[in-house]
């Protein structure tokens, strides 16, 4: 179905109508007010709880790993960041098709495809988890196919960025992806609670325990209950399909976004797509890295402790994430307000600072300097959120991007970014293994944030960069 964006009154009551826009000008503030605006917003809308499910389905397995063995299955340490991981590295990959989807195949058919593929991991997982003897090698299958979830922001942002005026790119982009990231934080909060609810199918046995020199031990005298792991894929069904229904029903492709492949090819050959694909890494890679850790480091580092109370990981983990989430949208409007290079910046110096910082409480001898711990880790996610908001917001408005070129490269950027969710648990992992705490990683990682300052001075600071208005 074909609908226009012409003003005449009898159009302007059709503005719920799903299918293709045939003309779209947002920076026509006449146009925009008249009928623009609740276009853009309807589909901003159902965009946020696609992209929220997106995110909840691609981190499930840093919530699920913490309870496996806990729950009867027998994995190493190795193999449950694996696990973690592993969505990490197909989520990206497949995010880099998802930058020119909207744009060959439009937005509204691409939201369809994009929410419909999240239901292969997790019905799969919701029947696998509840056999113990499931093969770690079926898991990881599983955790490849979660990286759906991962791909499905590169063709949101896109999209979303076709719909809103220059003025509002980063107000925009902010919500969308801020309550979309807010799906790592739900599915890390929901989990613990919702896995002692039996909706169907049978209990599993959860036995309190802790890995001691790479070996998982059962706590004598530990806690024993029933779980249902498979209730915490279950209760994300059905919102899964009930958004798939509303994006058939009510969501918009706009004609003007439409490239060949071909012209969109032309992103590689600018200059600042390179360079806000590398500070795009910095900001995204780290929080989406980070949220994908954070759980089984929380257990592995503070879990051990004769001290450490039960489901410590579940308990906190789930806090990083929400923060991160939450001030995204603040990191846009920020830079709406003061540019998106100084916020980046500003941001940028203070995840150096905490990130150096947590080292300082990841050689614990007790729980007493879990709150230190705890809180710098926060201040960590609080800065890759105002970093997602501002970085995201200098594309949106870097001259050298266009109302076309700016949702491919706002799509290719993320898919590169994205790549933090493999590499910081398998970083991570490593540095855990030879010395129990992930020090070395962070130290790796204060490196590239350097790096990455010296190029945001260098292209969008320094004497001369105006030219970009980043």
């Amino acid at each position: 179905m074909s609908t226009t964006s012409s003003d005449t009154p009898s159009n302007e009551a059709h503005w719920l109508t799903p299918g293709w826009i045939e003309d779209w000008d947002p920076e026509d503030k006449g146009s925009w007010e008249r009928r623009g605006k609740k276009v853009a917003w309807k589909n901003l809308l159902i965009s946020i709880p696609s992209l929220h499910l997106a995110f909840l389905v691609w981190l499930l397995w840093s919530a699920i790993v913490v309870n496996m063995n806990s729950a009867g299955f027998d994995f190493t340490v190795g193999e449950l960041f694996w696990l973690t991981a592993i969505p990490g590295l197909t989520g990206p990959t497949l995010r880099i098709a998802h930058s020119f989807l909207p744009s060959l195949l439009g937005g509204r058919l691409t939201h369809i495809i994009s929410v419909g593929s999240l239901l292969i991991p997790t019905v799969w997982l919701f029947f696998a988890i509840q056999d113990v003897d499931t093969s770690w090698s079926t898991f990881m299958m599983i955790g490849a196919l979660a990286g759906f979830g991962g791909g499905n922001f590169a063709s949101s942002m896109s999209n979303i960025s076709s719909f809103f005026p220059r003025r509002q790119q980063g107000l925009a982009l902010g919500l969308n992806a801020g309550l979309g990231n807010l799906g790592v934080s739900v599915v890390q909060l929901v989990t613990p609670l919702i896995i002692g609810v039996g909706f169907v199918g049978d209990s599993m046995i959860y036995r309190e325990g802790k890995f001691i020199d790479g070996e998982w031990v059962t706590t004598v005298g530990g806690t024993v209950k029933d779980v249902y792991l498979q209730s915490g894929l279950l209760i994300w069904i059905v919102p899964i399909v009930a958004t798939l229904i509303a994006a058939t029903l009510f969501m918009n492709s706009i004609k003007a976004f439409s490239l060949p492949l071909k012209d969109q090819m032309e992103i590689f050959k600018l200059k600042n797509t390179w360079t806000m694909t590398w500070l795009y890494t910095m900001a995204f890679g780290s929080f989406i890295g980070y949220s994908a850790a954070f759980p089984l480091t929380i257990k592995l580092v503070y879990g051990g402790l004769d001290d450490a109370p039960e489901g410590l990981a579940l308990k906190f983990a789930f806090l990083g994430p929400l923060v991160g989430s939450l001030i995204r949208p603040i990191g846009g409007w920020l830079s709406d307000k003061y540019t998106g290079a100084i916020v980046t910046l500003v941001a940028g110096i203070g995840l150096i600072i905490s990130s150096l910082a947590v080292t300082a409480f990841t050689h614990p001898t007790s729980m007493d300097s879990f709150p230190y711990f705890l809180g710098v880790f926060l201040l960590m996610f609080f800065f890759t959120g105002l970093l997602n908001g501002s970085t995201f917001r200098m594309i949106g408005v870097i001259k050298e991007f266009n109302f076309r070129t700016r949702g491919p490269t706002l799509g290719w950027t993320s898919a590169v970014a994205a790549y933090g969710a493999f590499i910081i648990p398998i970083v991570f992992k490593g540095a855990i293994e030879r010395t129990n705490a992930p020090d070395q990683g962070l130290y790796g990682f204060c490196v590239f944030y350097g790096v990455s300052m010296v190029i945001l001075w260098y292209f969008y600071l320094r004497k001369g960069a105006e030219e970009y208005g980043a």
